[in-house]
């Protein structure tokens, strides 16, 4: 059985959400907001950090004019090591930023950045802690990647350089039932520095457009429209590379917008192999993230760089007309019972579309497309004491049956969102979620091939 302390915090939430829920019910807003909100005023917030702090650093972006939509860029400290464990750095042997130069360390053992039981896909080699590599303060310390900016930005700014390691990418989505939750939460921060160092990868946290100011289909297309930036960020530094190449005026060129700032977000130029993208979906977020994998199916190439490689579904918010065992038998469990999440659902859907078998819902409702077998692997966290949970077992078992690489994850115990609000939870198994979801994802995001690495 879930802990005492966790009992009765799923008392509190409870509560809160359902007062919060019936709230928007019963005094419904008649006109939509286009560009939304993505966090809530009551919303504990955790502010970003732009320079490495227990090994992550953070920074805020908002990608979209038109909407509220915007990401938090989790980029572990790991990215500043030399890509290689025994290259050596093509300039100078004590040029900023390649490490120590030994070549003799492995970074997953050595490095307390790294979990004893995890590699890295491609081990750096160099002992971060002992001797980290400079970092650039300031925005205008490097002619080669700058943000134009009239003051100084007070975090990591990398350069446009052959030598800096590669990181795979991970587009995080949050939960909060469609109304709530924010990717800058104080919790949802929490989870995405353990992913990003546990994984080794970039995370890149989507701020969505919540209900009910924007309602379904908001979210999907924000989650859709993030990995259409990314690809655009991978193009546009390829572009700002090549005109780099040119001097001008005593400085590189580089692709600026009509404001003169620039177009091209450094991290993820420098750091991020989009090549290797993995979607992480917690709760409602998940269905966002299925979403997000089918229209990259459907779209192919045209997203290039960027490919899907993976997906991760935490404890999905499915539902349907249809009950299953689970739905009725834990109907009441804890955190997000089964009456709240109907209120949430018709703040989300239209109400002209509300549906428990609509394909925001229902993932099992046919005709969906593109075809199940084309979808990328699946890995499934689901929960216990959750009611959602066989709903979610169904679709990978669905995967399963042509041939996906689709596991399923229970733990016992455990409660809706154990993983990602272990901040308040400090739930055992939390941490061995992170880490098996490690074990798992890296069969993908390996430079080194398809291998479990401990």
């Amino acid at each position: 059985m879930p802990t005492v302390a966790v009992k009765l915090y799923s008392v509190f939430f409870k509560f809160l959400l359902k007062h919060r829920l019936q709230t928007r019910i019963q005094s419904p807003s008649d006109e939509s907001d286009p560009f939304g909100i993505t966090s809530r005023p009551d919303e504990s917030i955790a502010s970003s950090n732009p320079s490495f702090t227990d090994g992550v650093a953070t920074k805020d972006i908002h990608i979209d004019s038109f909407t509220s939509l915007s990401i938090r860029i989790f980029l572990p400290e790991s990215a500043l090591s030399n890509p290689e464990p025994n290259s050596k750095p093509k300039r100078k042997p004590e040029a900023k930023g390649s490490g120590n130069g030994n070549g003799n360390g492995n970074a997953a053992t050595d490095s307390p950045l790294f979990n004893v039981r995890r590699n890295s896909y491609g081990p750096s080699g160099f002992p971060m802690k002992e001797t980290p590599p400079t970092r650039r303060n300031s925005v205008g310390s490097d002619p080669d990647m700058t943000l134009m900016s009239s003051g100084s930005y007070g975090g990591y700014s990398p350069t446009l350089d052959d030598r800096k390691r590669k990181l795979p990418v991970m587009v995080q989505f949050h939960g909060g039932g469609w109304v709530s939750g924010s990717n800058e939460s104080v919790a949802n921060d929490f989870f995405c520095r353990r992913i990003a160092k546990l994984c080794d990868s970039v995370v890149v946290a989507v701020g969505y457009r919540l209900a009910p100011e924007s309602r379904y289909p908001a979210a999907f297309e924000d989650g859709f429209n993030v990995l259409n930036w990314l690809a655009k960020q991978a193009n546009l530094a390829e572009c700002s590379k090549s005109l780099g190449i040119k001097k001008c005026d005593g400085g590189h060129k580089h692709i600026v917008d009509s404001f003169g700032a620039s177009m091209v977000e450094p991290w993820l130029a420098a750091h991020g192999n989009l090549s290797r993208c993995v979607l992480l979906g917690v709760s409602c977020g998940a269905n966002i993230a299925n979403y997000v994998a089918r229209k990259a199916v459907e779209t192919g190439k045209l997203l290039d760089p960027v490919k899907v490689v993976a997906q991760i579904l935490m404890y999905p918010f499915y539902v349907g007309s249809v009950p299953t065992h689970s739905e009725i038998k834990l109907a009441n469990s804890y955190f997000y019972d089964k009456a709240m999440c109907m209120l949430a659902w018709k703040l989300f859907l239209p109400e002209k579309e509300f549906s428990l078998d609509h394909p925001a819902a229902n993932p099992l409702v046919p005709g969906q497309g593109p075809p199940l077998k084309l979808m990328p692997p699946t890995l499934t966290v689901v929960a216990e004491h959750d009611w959602m949970r066989d709903r979610a077992i169904a679709y990978s078992e669905e995967l399963r049956k042509v041939n996906v690489d689709a596991p399923v994850l229970e733990y016992k115990d455990a409660v809706h969102e154990f993983a990602t609000l272990d901040v308040l939870l400090r739930s055992p198994q939390a941490q061995v979620c992170a880490e098996d979801i490690a074990i798992w994802v890296k069969k993908y995001i390996s430079l080194r091939g398809h291998e479990f690495s401990y």
